[in-house]
């Protein structure tokens, strides 16, 4: 296998990755937020991560990835400003903020399967973590904090390199972060941040505890730092988010562990960051209304692995453009592959498949024996699928090809393709065809070992017409054309069309039908 190579955006180069504990990764992702619905926007972060741990999976690592779920702390303003997100969700709403966060968590995870992303190794609820937040702040606050009316603050002038992450000196040697952090009196450097926020006098929140420093509750940064170490140690291999974490949350965090391990260690050996997602309506914004949802994809009749394509069809660390156009054009790719897969099976007549349709590999530890002359293959969460035994030359040269592209800091568009020339090769062993195409897919995380056609057709939420009828019509047309009454079937096609289905006579995909709403 080609050595595997990353951006480290500490550094700004790519680098070899070499683990910090021998046959092991660890792994640590900046979760959501549950305040909120996420949009897909957000969710291109975790298909970036979980493409991350796959890879890692893939290489021989024993992966341990933690995602944090924030449900305290974070404030309307990134840059340590504002109320807080959570309590003004429940103010607005008028509910318990424990219901706000129970609710959007469920509704967090729910995307999550929906992209057959896999489960980490832990999901670290902030507010689980609070008692040892204090512990952490009580162990730095004598050399790196000081306490004002409203809180306990980190000084930034404590560490070395503060803001390196986010390249935030200027030419003139000033730093560029302060332009981006609301003013408090008596701070002693525009950067510095509140580790620990007092409740204001006369005020009482839903969420506060008890500290050293007043009643109150942690700042965002710091609960990072707190849970990464816990569960994964300082220093640990990667820790990955959106590119608007590295310029102050994760500048802050890394002060942080510098702080705490007392050297000027950042925490994790390789810090990652996936580019935004791009829509030029401006429904991406979470005050928009109906902005951007997985659901949404889904409620207009896409299946959501064709948004994972789609991330997947552009490199991590570049801008993404979403669009209608683009998703459908993912979503004819993916039928594609299915059918592919599909064919590959039928032409191996014995091969045998449990089902495992609509079984999430993310969710549920997911096996699919096929079962061929000398090859068993086995997808288990976690394990690494090699092709075995003596394979054809062209099989071996896609497996390459796909290796290298994924070892070359997670190109997964080059990598797809590599796919797509497997899918295409004719006349060799279709047993090892099929074993090389699921290492593949546990790897992009598609599913296509399990899905099927029937799972891609996902019926609009405005759709006047169920599947059934579609079946049960089209089936009666092509009695019809049988018998050659054309009036009768031209009629039942004007019929479909006029409750919105698109009758594809001649696809060369072989689709019967779509759902056009």
């Amino acid at each position: 296998m080609t050595e595997l190579r990353l951006f480290n955006s500490l550094t700004r180069q790519l680098e070899t990755f070499t683990p910090v504990h021998a046959g092991e990764a660890r792994v640590y992702t900046c979760g959501p937020t549950v305040y909120n619905y996420p949009h897909i926007g957000n969710m291109r972060a975790y298909v970036f991560a979980d493409t991350l741990g796959r890879v890692l999976s893939y290489k021989g690592y024993k992966l341990t990835h933690v995602i944090n779920i924030t449900d305290v702390g974070h404030l309307t303003d990134d840059a340590d400003a504002g109320e807080d997100k959570m309590e003004k969700m429940a103010a607005e709403k008028a509910q318990s903020i424990w219901d706000i966060a129970r609710h959007y968590t469920e509704a967090y995870w729910e995307d999550i399967k929906a992209l057959n992303i896999r489960q980490p190794a832990h999901w670290s609820i902030a507010t689980d973590y609070v008692p040892a937040m204090i512990d952490y702040a009580k162990s730095i606050a004598d050399k790196h904090c000081y306490e004002l009316e409203s809180g306990l603050y980190f000084d930034t002038a404590t560490v070395a390199h503060y803001g390196a992450l986010a390249r935030a000196k200027t030419e003139d040697g000033a730093n560029a972060l302060g332009a981006r952090i609301e003013e408090v009196e008596g701070k002693r450097n525009a950067a510095d941040f509140a580790i620990w926020r007092k409740t204001p006098a006369g005020e009482t929140r839903q969420m506060e505890w008890d500290s050293p420093w007043g009643k109150g509750a942690p700042g965002w940064h710091l609960e990072c730092s707190v849970m990464s170490e816990a569960l994964l140690g300082l220093p640990f291999d990667i820790h990955t988010g959106g590119i608007d974490h590295r310029e102050i949350h994760h500048p802050n965090e890394i002060a942080q562990n510098q702080a705490r391990c007392s050297s000027d260690h950042s925490g994790a050996h390789f810090w990652m960051h996936n580019n935004f997602l791009i829509e030029r309506s401006g429904k991406m914004s979470k005050s928009s209304g109906e902005f951007l949802r997985v659901q949404l994809l889904i409620d207009k009749g896409f299946h959501p692995l064709a948004y994972r394509l789609m991330c997947l069809q552009a490199h991590y660390r570049s801008e993404l453009e979403f669009s209608w156009e683009g998703l459908q054009a993912a979503f004819v790719r993916l039928k594609r592959m299915v059918m592919g897969v599909a064919n590959l099976k039928a032409r191996h007549a014995e091969l045998v498949s449990p089902p495992v349709t609509n079984v999430p590999a993310s969710i549920v530890p997911n096996e699919v024996m096929v079962e061929a002359d000398t090859l068993t293959l086995k997808q288990v969460q976690g394990d690494v699928v090699g092709v075995k035994g003596d394979v054809a030359a062209v099989i071996m040269a896609s497996v390459n090809d796909f290796d290298t592209a994924i070892a070359d800091d997670l190109n997964t568009a080059i990598a797809i393709t590599a796919l797509e020339t497997l899918l295409s090769l004719k006349k060799i062993g279709v047993a090892d065809q099929l074993a090389a195409i699921a290492d593949m897919d546990n790897v992009l995380g598609l599913n296509l070992m399990a899905l099927t056609r029937q799972d891609l057709r996902v019926r609009p939420k405005a759709a006047l017409i169920s599947e059934e009828e579609i079946e049960t019509a089209l089936a009666a047309r092509k009695e019809a054309r049988a018998a050659k009454d054309f009036a009768n079937s031209d009629a039942i096609r004007d019929d479909l069309i006029a409750k919105g289905v698109e009758v594809m006579d001649g696809d060369p995909l072989g689709w019967d039908w779509k759902l056009d709403i």
